[in-house]
């Protein structure tokens, strides 16, 4: 038995300093709004549901810090990956047109074998939107398939 093989990952959750604050900027870009709670929310997504929780709420109840507001640091990215560099831009046109500041524009990264561009929400969780190049994942440097998916 092992956790990460038996079972799936159900949803992502990002803990926030301001729920509302989260909403707004997650319907901004295209998530729907399923449920709200007093200090949660949840979107319908393509693939796995997103959650955002109030860090000082998951602090106060189940008793880990929330992140300093005055300090964001990016410690988890969410990647979305697509079809194409056409998507990717795409994409990166509707941020910018939201009004949306991104971390990098598109372009293409070598060693990873991917076109991609970075933004960050307002409490500085990342997300990548990527696009694989010619050969895949099989074409990123420096690594070797331990187990093939």
């Amino acid at each position: 038995m092992g956790m990460g093989l038996d079972y799936p990952i159900t949803e992502i959750c990002l803990l926030v300093q301001d729920v509302d604050r989260s909403i707004a900027f997650y319907e901004k870009i295209g998530f729907r709004l399923q449920r709200r709670g007093d200090s949660f929310a949840s979107f319908n997504a393509a693939g796995m549901p997103l959650a955002v929780w109030g860090g000082s709420y998951v602090a106060e109840h189940v008793g880990f810090p929330a992140a300093d507001p005055e300090k964001p640091v990016h410690k988890v990215m969410t990647a979305l990956r697509v079809a194409n560099a056409d998507i990717v831009r795409s994409i990166y046109e509707e941020i910018g047109a939201a009004g949306i500041a991104t971390l990098s524009p598109p372009r293409t990264y070598e060693e990873w074998n991917a076109y991609c561009f970075y933004f960050s929400d307002p409490d500085g969780n990342a997300w990548e939107v990527y696009a694989w190049e010619k050969d895949g994942p099989d074409g990123i440097r420096n690594s070797t398939w331990i187990e093939r998916p």
